[in-house]
């Protein structure tokens, strides 16, 4: 489909970001690259702010699609639908902190399954 002039008028910026990650002092640069169009006027440090803040809610919905597989949930109720995503996000946010604090490297998906599992360990991550 041919895009006409009409759909660009508002067209005031485009950009593309190069992703680089460093994890333990290594600067690694991937062939990653991102492109963006705005029709607002924004500066490279602004452009960069807005992706990184689209990235962050990205992986939030990432990991509350791959551990609670919200995307599959076919809760029709509105009101119902809210309170669980508020509730995952809770359970996602607090673990989190449980395994920042314990120092632990075991994914999150481990950790909630052996809440699963022990009721003691429930007990045990409720009350750190």
């Amino acid at each position: 489909m041919a895009m006409h002039l009409p759909n660009w008028l508002h067209l005031s910026c485009f950009g593309a970001i190069h992703r680089q990650f460093t994890i333990k002092g290594e600067t690694t640069t991937t062939n990653e690259w991102h492109y963006y169009i705005s029709s607002q006027q924004l500066t490279a440090e602004e452009l960069l702010l807005y992706a990184g803040n689209e990235w962050k809610i990205e992986s939030m919905h990432w990991l509350l699609d791959v551990h609670f597989n919200e995307d599959d949930c076919r809760v029709r109720d509105l009101n119902t639908s809210q309170n669980l995503n508020i509730i995952r996000k809770i359970v996602l946010n607090y673990v989190r902190r449980y395994k920042n604090d314990l120092g632990t490297k075991l994914p999150f998906s481990k950790l909630m399954f052996a809440c699963l599992l022990d009721c003691d360990k429930i007990l045990d991550f409720i009350t750190w």
